[in-house]
């Protein structure tokens, strides 16, 4: 392989010839050989960095403090990669020391030098068009990384809300064709009082659609930026006026209103947005596994389990047990869940442990908080398209438990008062009769009235079959 020799601070450092990267980036690929997971397997994260440098680019021309041919050089260079170029380039692993610096200094090389070769220079002469000095005037790590993660992660919530929306629609699609059917609600995992299919997949519904609002006001704190406080919060190197209109600048680029942080010092320490995103990313996904564990286990069976539901048959489910057919799209959304926990502990640990003017882990912030986003959205998109879209009820089964069950005594409690109801609930059970032909050999009421009260408890007639 051709090289070209860089030097940084340490020394010279060996860079492939069409690299467009440079040492700082050579550094961190000896030096983060952790995850196989690079920069560029989080896309938006790559893009909200390209923006931000563009930003600063356009105010430092704006001011001044760049000359217009360069500030024009890398604007359009951060362009071609906000619209997917040079993708490959942005390589450093996402688990990093140093706060983010390996990431902000890939982002800066980059653009420098497809911003120096528009401008007809080999690779790494930076002479004509620094990483550092032009491409990150006016900008620190610190302020640079956590401005583009809140970007690309509020991107992202944005996403899985979408997700989520056309989630809980196809359960209230599934809750108006079930409206119909009757079935025993349970409680502890023993039967309660009746309800109906479609009250179930309703509620389904509603409690995603919870979680999605709970996103999108965490998705609202993360519009607070500190562009502009360079290192600590101070603005030190910033140039006069630079914060001023970077924020406006980015704004206009992004279509989102941001809202500068009060205190500079304060914001470029905390990690309170991230931690709350996470907590309700966490909410959301323990939501969507209960859901989940719901079907799995309303759909068990199919002869000896609940056998409720049938949900879609996706693919064969054993290599020894011919014909059986697994839940596999909500054991997968279960499994999601738990990388979603766990990576909230991980953020938990991480916002403890940064130490005065900054949090240096918030690559591993950034990592798992992007991660479970992702894989929460295509998470709830499979469990609409290869489940909820296709899941059928048993309908005949339901009805007939339903019409012997033992809880409806409770219906009538109002009437015969607790003992005496208990008293019918014992005797359906003994003798495995419906409820209402209990109360009537019971002689508390005849079978009109009987039927009346179960007819309105239960909100439709019942079908005139036994246990």
């Amino acid at each position: 392989m051709d090289y070209r020799l860089e030097e940084d601070s340490l020394g010279r450092v060996k860079v492939p010839a069409n690299a467009y990267w440079g040492a700082h980036t050579a550094r961190a690929l000896d030096n983060f050989p952790i995850s196989g997971i690079t920069l560029a397997q989080h896309p938006r994260l790559v893009t909200s960095l390209a923006m931000v440098k563009r930003a600063a680019a356009l105010t430092n021309g704006n001011i001044g403090t760049l000359d217009a041919t360069i500030a024009r050089a890398i604007s359009r260079a951060c362009e071609a990669v906000e619209t997917g170029g040079f993708r490959d380039q942005f390589c450093v692993d996402v688990i990093q020391g140093g706060a983010g610096t390996s990431t902000n200094m890939n982002a800066n090389e980059v653009i420098a030098n497809i911003a120096l070769e528009s401008l007809g220079h080999p690779l790494g002469s930076y002479e004509h068009l620094h990483p550092i000095d032009h491409v990150n005037r006016c900008q620190s790590t610190n302020d640079v990384y956590p401005t583009a993660l809140k970007l690309a992660l509020a991107g992202s919530v944005e996403e899985l809300c979408h997700e989520l929306d056309h989630l809980a629609a196809a359960f209230h699609h599934k809750g108006a064709a079930f409206a119909h059917i009757l079935k025993m609600g349970r409680t502890q995992l023993q039967d309660a009082v009746p309800m109906s299919l479609g009250q179930e997949f309703h509620a389904f519904a509603a409690t995603i659609l919870e979680d999605r609002q709970r996103l999108k006001e965490s998705a609202a704190l993360l519009l607070e930026w500190s562009l502009g406080a360079t290192a600590v919060g101070t603005g030190i190197t910033a140039e006069p006026g630079y914060r001023q209109e970077v924020v406006d600048v980015l704004a206009h680029i992004t279509g989102r209103k941001l809202v500068p942080a009060e205190n500079l010092i304060e914001a470029t320490s905390d990690v309170g947005a991230f931690m709350h995103l996470s907590g309700m990313l966490k909410r959301s996904a323990i939501k969507l596994s209960k859901i989940s564990s719901d079907l799995r286990l309303l759909s068990s069976g199919p002869q000896n389990g609940l056998g409720e539901l049938r949900l879609p048959p996706r693919q064969a489910g054993s290599s020894i047990m011919p014909g059986k057919v697994n839940p596999v799209i909500p054991e997968a959304l279960n499994q999601i869940a738990f990388a979603v926990a766990g990576a909230d502990t991980t953020v938990t640990m991480a916002a403890d442990n940064g130490q005065l003017q900054l949090n240096a882990f918030e690559p591993v912030i950034g990592h798992v908080l992007l991660q479970g986003l992702a894989w929460l959205t295509n998470g709830a998109r499979i469990l609409r398209t290869h489940c909820v879209d296709g899941v059928e009820a048993n309908e005949e089964d339901l009805q007939r438990r339903a019409a012997g069950s033992a809880g409806l005594a409770t219906a009538f409690i109002p009437a015969i008062g607790y003992a005496a109801a208990a008293a019918v609930a014992k005797q359906a059970l003994r003798n495995n009769i419906p409820v209402r032909e209990a109360v009537t050999s019971l002689g508390f009421m005849d079978t009109n009235a009987a039927g009346n009260i179960v007819a309105q408890a239960v909100g439709m007639p019942l079908p005139d079959t036994t246990y």
